[in-house]
């Protein structure tokens, strides 16, 4: 009777010790990530997979990371202008984004997007593609450890270098090369605002041969970098002040 009523207690004590290590692990490589440049990240691992069991044998992944003081500093403003304006302001959710995307579904509208720039990089760096709920879950939990862990510039030094920019072209200094045959470090405005206007559909849009959209979308994109004040909008902002209205 004693063994049975012990059984659950130690199946209990059994997954409270394999949460208490996956919670050690988790916590223990995002610090780690903090200092130390990503190899590689989830997404780039379901890309390779995916291409080897569809057989894409000229598949091809590009990628190399570069130091965040060797990147265009209109690099991470186009990002920001593009797909999360409230960056700097917020704690890795904005609610208001997912309050209008919610609304926007019960009316039957288009979906729209809501994942800021720190949730795209927690998905990008350490999950999969997929809309499921445990995902979602996964998502907001690396959100919130790299928001408490890694300052932002750490998050969108990251997200410039792994973000998928082309088929199979991961990060902007794979894609300045394979876009501009340039350095990051120089890239001009336009030629940002154009690499962060195929964010939607990289493996589509092309940023060197832009087509009426991408053109489009990256004109709105420079207006915006413009209207948020430029580079200083990223190296002086601060929680304690307000984001400027579009």
């Amino acid at each position: 009777m004693t063994r049975t009523r012990s059984l659950p207690i130690r199946l209990i004590r059994l997954l409270a010790l394999a949460v208490a290590c996956w919670l050690a692990v988790t916590v223990l490589a995002v610090l780690v990530l903090r200092f130390v440049p990503p190899w590689t990240s989830a997404v780039m691992m379901e890309r390779r997979i995916g291409a080897l069991l569809h057989g894409e044998t000229d598949f091809h992944l590009h990628q190399r990371w570069v130091p965040w003081t060797q990147v265009s500093p209109y690099v991470p403003l186009a990002m920001v202008a593009g797909e999360d304006q409230k960056f700097p302001f917020h704690h890795g959710f904005d609610f208001d984004a997912i309050q209008d995307a919610m609304d926007a579904a019960d009316e039957g509208r288009r979906l729209r997007g809501a994942s800021t720039i720190s949730q795209q990089t927690a998905k990008n760096l350490f999950l999969w593609n997929g809309r499921s709920f445990v995902r979602k879950g996964l998502e907001a939990y690396f959100t919130v450890l790299i928001e408490t862990l890694w300052p932002k510039q750490r998050i969108l030094e990251v997200y410039v270098n792994i973000a998928e920019l082309g088929d199979g072209i991961y990060g902007v200094g794979a894609a300045s090369d394979a876009f501009f045959q340039q350095s990051p470090a120089r890239l001009n405005p336009a030629q940002s605002a154009r690499l962060a206007a195929v964010l939607p559909n990289p493996r589509r849009l092309r940023a060197d041969r832009p087509s009426a959209y991408v053109q489009s979308r990256a004109n709105w994109i420079q207006r915006q970098m413009d209207q948020l004040g430029g580079p200083a909008y990223l190296q002086s902002a601060t929680p304690a002040r307000s984001p400027r209205r579009r």
